[in-house]
């Protein structure tokens, strides 16, 4: 194999790569739009998903569009919005509160890349499942572009940023965070796209060589912030 060719093959494995974490990134950014719904019901697609393992029910391949996106949007509510759910967020997930630790620590890496949340759904919400996932894709996709630019050392400085936010983000939470989606879902969409999402995940930190423990654990109740615990202290108390 030339070198020529073994730049273009890491190139194409480098997108196709960034192409799962965005279809993953899309399944919990919002609820599935029709066009996304379309793509993932085409033969193509179908077939892709199928050799990872992926098996959708009737419930998704067999139901009429509109009723299917109702179905979902429904479930993604309950699963992801509506109280009692599980909020795709890192904060919640590990230290029990909206906009923690976590996720300004997501923020100052995005930062460090010259990249930002968008003004939308997403402000402020940087440990966001979908936005950290879409992060990832970035920085394989500005690996890609450096591969093809002969920039060798730009190429494993970002390979580097990609193993650190494992480490230090996806790593900690995301495993645990699909295996509970996939036991609380009823649809097989979600059920199937968590099992694709633990798996992936799994496969990446092989790819990557890391060795990171899952902080989550798949847990039904986020454990409360630090302020839930500390007694309350009433009138002049302690004064």
């Amino acid at each position: 194999m030339t070198e020529t060719t073994q730049c273009t093959t890491a190139v194409d494995s480098l997108r196709a790569r960034a192409h799962w974490y965005r279809l993953l990134a899309g399944v919990f950014a919002e609820e599935p739009q029709a066009a996304f719904v379309r793509e993932l019901r085409t033969e193509a697609c179908r077939g892709a998903l199928a050799e990872l393992g992926v098996a959708f029910g009737d419930d998704f391949l067999r139901t009429d569009e509109a009723t299917l996106l109702e179905t979902l949007a429904c479930e993604y509510t309950m699963l992801f919005v509506a109280p009692g759910g599980f909020p795709p967020m890192e904060s919640v997930r590990l230290e029990g509160g909206l906009r923690q630790g976590a996720a300004i620590r997501a923020h100052a890496c995005y930062a460090s890349e010259g990249l930002a949340v968008e003004a939308g759904r997403f402000a402020g919400f940087d440990d966001h499942l979908a936005v950290e996932l879409e992060f990832v894709a970035a920085l394989l996709e500005r690996q890609a572009e450096a591969l093809e630019g002969n920039d060798g050392q730009e190429a494993r400085r970002l390979e580097k940023a990609s193993k650190r936010f494992w480490v230090k983000h996806l790593g900690r939470w995301v495993r645990g965070y699909a295996g509970l989606v996939e036991e609380a879902s009823e649809h097989s969409f979600f059920r199937e796209m968590a099992r694709l999402l633990a798996a992936f995940a799994e496969s990446e930190l092989e790819l990557l060589g890391l060795d990171v423990d899952d902080g989550d654990g798949g847990r039904w109740r986020a454990p409360k912030p630090p302020e839930a615990t500390r007694p309350v202290q009433c009138g002049g108390a302690g004064a």
